[in-house]
């Protein structure tokens, strides 16, 4: 399972976060999240707030691939946000 921190200031680290809006956090779990974004890279740190997440990865290209994969997808009867912040 992956660390729970996803703010570090590094500017590496920034690059590989994404941010997962419109999450319905009744019904998707944090394992749900890892396991939902695993597919594009190693998850160095996840986080699951009230309505939204982010996926830290090991490096932006991953980032960049989960962005590109899950923009728009459906999950849980919401139409995810995705974006790297």
């Amino acid at each position: 399972m992956a660390s729970n921190v996803t703010n570090k200031t590094d500017p590496r680290s920034m690059n590989s976060r994404v941010f997962i809006g419109n999450l319905n956090t009744l019904v998707v779990k944090k394992s749900d999240v890892e396991a939902i974004f695993s597919k594009y890279g190693k998850i160095v740190g996840c986080s699951v707030h009230k309505g939204f997440a982010f996926v830290q990865y090991v490096n932006e290209r991953n980032a960049r691939a989960a962005v590109a994969g899950e923009d728009g997808r459906m999950i849980a009867g919401q139409v995810l946000g995705v974006k790297r912040i």
